[in-house]
Parts: C-alpha cells; sequence; structure tokens
C-alpha cells in the first residue's frame, strides 16, 4: 500500500548538461541561453547547466564559460541555483573563474565503468572529488555528489550495494550537502530501489538524498513512486527525456521532467514549476536535436497542439 507523506519535492533538471552532452549535433549558445531561460521562467530553480570538463571529452560543453558568463549575468539573484558539473580541480578553476557558486562531482560503482568515464579507479576518484570538496568548503559552494551504476553497470552488469552505501556515506562525511543516485542504463528495479533506500535511511541524511532514473526499460517511473513511498523528496529529470551517457552504450534518456511532474501532480505534491511552460521548453530544445520526445506526457502534449 502507497503511504506517499511528502508535500514537497525539489526537482533538479539536468536537461542542459546531461540532457545534451550526448547530442551530436552542435547547439549554438543564443539556443542554450534560450531553452535555460525558457526552464527559469517554467519556474525550475535547480538547474544542472553545463560541465567544465576538457572540451576534446565531451565536445557539446565546451562553451561551458561563455554560457555561465551570460547565464549569470542575466539572472544575478540567487533564486535559481544553477549546477555546474566539475571533475578535478582544473575543472573547479575553471568554474570559479566564471563565479560558479553550486558544483557536482562524480564517480561510479563499477570499477570498469569509472576507467572508461574518468580514467580513474573509483579510489582514485574519491581522492580527486576530496581535494575539490576541501576548496569548496572554503568558499561555501554548495556541492552535489553523482553516484553513476547505483544500480548496474553496461560492462560489469550487476553492481554492489556496499559500494553505493560506501561512497555515499563518503560523500556526507567529506561535506558534500546532496548525493544523487544514478540508474545509468535504467535497468533499476522497484523491489531493488526499495531494499536499498530501506538499507541506507538511518546511515545518511536521507532528506539530502536524490534519485536519477533513466526511462530504459520504462521503469523510471515506478521507480520514482517506490522511491516516494520511502520519503524521498529530490528527483533530477530530463526535460522532454533528452539524456544518455557517453560511456554507457545502449543508455536512453532520462525520465522525463513532464512526465515526473505529471505524476507529483497527481498526487497534489507542489513543486513550483508550470508543466505548461516546461512543454513548451521542451519543445523548443527537441526541435534543436531534432529527436522525437520519449515522454508520453509531452507526446500527447504535442498531438493536441497539432490539432489546435
Amino acid at each position: 500500500m502507497l503511504s506517499i507523506t511528502t508535500r514537497t519535492v525539489k526537482v533538479v533538471e539536468v536537461g542542459p548538461r546531461d540532457g545534451l552532452q550526448n547530442e551530436k549535433t552542435p547547439i549554438n549558445l543564443e539556443d542554450k541561453l534560450n531553452y535555460i531561460q525558457m526552464l527559469i521562467n517554467a519556474g525550475i530553480r535547480h538547474i544542472e547547466t553545463t560541465s567544465f570538463v576538457h572540451a576534446q571529452a565531451i565536445p557539446q560543453m565546451a562553451d561551458a564559460k561563455n554560457l555561465m558568463d551570460e547565464i549569470l549575468k542575466k539572472n544575478s539573484s540567487p533564486v535559481t541555483n544553477f549546477i555546474c558539473l566539475v571533475p578535478n580541480l582544473k575543472g573547479l578553476e575553471r568554474a570559479l573563474d566564471c563565479q560558479v557558486k553550486s558544483i557536482a562531482l562524480f564517480t561510479a560503482t563499477s570499477e570498469t565503468f569509472n576507467q572508461k568515464n574518468i580514467k580513474s579507479t573509483i579510489d582514485e576518484s574519491l581522492q580527486k572529488i576530496q581535494a575539490v570538496v576541501q576548496e569548496g568548503r572554503k568558499l561555501n559552494l554548495t556541492m552535489r555528489g553523482y553516484i553513476s551504476t547505483a544500480f548496474g553497470c553496461p560492462y560489469e552488469k550487476k553492481t554492489s550495494y556496499e559500494m553505493l552505501e560506501k561512497i555515499t556515506c563518503k560523500f556526507f562525511e567529506m561535506g558534500i550537502q546532496e548525493v544523487s543516485w544514478g540508474d545509468t542504463i535504467g535497468v533499476a528495479m522497484p523491489l531493488q530501489v526499495d531494499e536499498y533506500l530501506e538499507k541506507i535511511k538511518s546511515k545518511i541524511p536521507f532528506s539530502q538524498l536524490a534519485m536519477h532514473f533513466h526511462d530504459t526499460k520504462g521503469m523510471a517511473l515506478a521507480n520514482i513512486l517506490t522511491s516516494l513511498n520511502q520519503g524521498v523528496c529530490i528527483f533530477d529529470a530530463s526535460s522532454g527525456g533528452l539524456g544518455g551517457c557517453p560511456y554507457a552504450k545502449g543508455a536512453t534518456g532520462n525520465v522525463a521532467t513532464e512526465d515526473l511532474l505529471y505524476l507529483l501532480n497527481s498526487f497534489g505534491i507542489k513543486t513550483g514549476i508550470d508543466l505548461e511552460k516546461l512543454s513548451q521548453a521542451s519543445h523548443f530544445i527537441l526541435s534543436k536535436v531534432q529527436k522525437q520526445t520519449t515522454s508520453k506526457f509531452l507526446s500527447t502534449y504535442f498531438d493536441e497542439r497539432k490539432r489546435r
């Protein structure tokens, strides 16, 4: 039986970074800026905006500095939290040059995935993260930790809950304020999600745990519902369902923010986000990458617009 008591959910929109990073079609700076502004106008207050990785690794993010300079120029008030991914101290330095106040760091539960993604072992990645966190704490940055392959890996298949717990606890011990579990290839199942959350909830600040589901096998909303039932109140999503992982073959997009909102709205859970305006933002960016949406809600929305 469902027992959802959460009345407010924090939605972290990852479309501009996670959603676009794997797209082969180059998106120009003006279109990215328009897309992000539309998300802001829709009421989204937490946006994963870009990443300060090497341009050769993720060409789509090569304009990170120009993007953040323009975004922060237009949105000088602290209403919106612009999150930027940084891989190491060099990435942090570049982010700080742009006056970034909120950063995200990442590792995985899979050694193979980590090697292919960031060319480091798990322990090596944690050492790099520790160095960034130490600097971030000095500067009072808001810091978010991502743990990829939380429920399965494209190379090792099954991953370890024990490793997931170890990294999660380590992140909080370091001083990272929010940790996001990533279902990188969309293989999580509700019973697995329920089991993992039940095991971890007494060991960490549970209200600071986020869930990041991909919808590869159509289970994202079921996993979100399971997470809500456990009391999770932070979810990552990508407008229009954009996204995938460049280091995980066959990984399709994140759960669509529209589908997440439709579910939350059905329970009367508040997000402060305008679904109509968000759908328009998704329509805009999908036209730029020349893709159809994977969102069930948005597909219906587009059909209705055509009939008007």
